[in-house]
């Protein structure tokens, strides 16, 4: 009878050890693959457990369920919206790896590039192209003329708000959140190099500053004559005269693939034509370059108040202090604008 006893004691420390070593396991085991097509894991916000598990599965994230199914219980992972994000998995974890790296560890950014969008509808294209939220969602916070005013902007000016460059977010960021880190962004380039006080000096609103490194960037894409035309508009500023920038022409009749501005588009009524109307538009013609900003910051002095494409020269001009300087100078360049053929 002891005998009997004893191997059922026997029996049952081996089945006991057999359990806990099974559930050993299921914990500290590896149960990612060693090797992984895409580490990368991105959990859409409101998302279930359920939904979770399938995006691991489809991604050969798991390699047994069951196991990750039963830590997830006991380690309080499932939640009826789980945490969202982009997560960056590693080869050869255990379950109790993985569920901490989801439930609590460091998302994994994206880089959200900004730099020469025209319009507001493209700048929150290119970001929905990064970040989780559509650009229908980010449109519309940013066209909202109440939450705009109230952060200082219209429609019009919303665009002054973005300096372009590349900028490190969470996958899973919110319009709002964008907004302000952009607004962020913004307030930290301004404070530094004290362009609020060369902005000062020039007697201009860093918005102003803006519109105009805006005109300065679609009329030169060459950086070392920027300063020139930067200085030239100032001069045509400070004199009352119409700025008269054919790039704002183009925006303000929306025909962007346009090469040659002819009277008809010229004609076009539109508080953006600096033809038609005196001063600054309402708002930038498209994102300014950094470059281009501090162009009208340190905007070179001189006596220009004329300018046209120089012939040839795709992206130059030829300056004027004259009216009769400039026709001279027109005059070669729409000549050779006939000769390419360009109409």
């Amino acid at each position: 009878m002891l005998k009997k006893l004893l191997i059922l004691v026997f029996v049952l420390a081996l089945l006991g050890g057999g359990i806990a070593f099974q559930k050993y396991q299921e914990v500290f085991a590896p149960n990612v693959p060693a090797q992984l097509e895409d580490p990368y894991v991105f959990i859409p916000s409101g998302s279930s457990y359920e939904e979770v598990v399938n995006i691991l599965n489809q991604q050969k994230i798991l390699i047994d369920q069951s196991s990750f199914d039963w830590l997830a219980e006991r380690m309080k992972y499932k939640k009826t919206e789980m945490r969202a994000g982009k997560f960056k998995v590693k080869p050869g974890w255990s379950n109790r790896q993985l569920i901490s790296h989801l439930r609590g560890g460091k998302q994994s950014t994206v880089k959200v590039v900004l730099n020469n969008e025209r319009l507001i509808d493209e700048v929150a294209g290119k970001a929905a192209r990064f970040i989780e939220t559509d650009s229908l969602s980010l449109l519309k916070l940013l066209n909202d003329e109440a939450f705009l005013s109230s952060k200082g902007y219209t429609r019009e000016t919303i665009m002054t708000l973005f300096i372009p460059n590349t900028y490190d977010f969470f996958w899973n960021t919110t319009p709002i959140q964008f907004f302000e880190r952009m607004e962020k962004e913004n307030k930290n380039f301004w404070s530094k190099n004290n362009r609020l006080d060369k902005a000062k000096e020039l007697g201009m609103s860093k918005g102003e500053v803006y519109t105009l490194a805006s005109i300065v960037e679609r009329e030169s894409n060459k950086k070392s004559e920027r300063p020139t035309v930067a200085g030239l508009y100032l001069n045509r500023l400070k004199k009352g005269i119409l700025l008269q920038a054919d790039p704002t022409v183009v925006f303000a009749n929306k025909d962007f693939g346009l090469r040659r501005v002819l009277n008809k588009h010229l004609e076009f009524d539109s508080p953006y034509n600096t033809y038609l109307y005196p001063g600054l538009p309402p708002g930038p013609i498209s994102m300014a370059s950094i470059n281009s900003i501090e162009s009208v910051l340190k905007a070179e002095k001189h006596d220009y108040i004329f300018m046209c494409a120089k012939p040839g020269e795709i992206g130059y001009h030829a300056f004027a202090k004259t009216l009769a300087g400039h026709s001279s100078n027109a005059k070669k360049y729409h000549r050779w604008l006939n000769q390419q053929g360009i109409r």
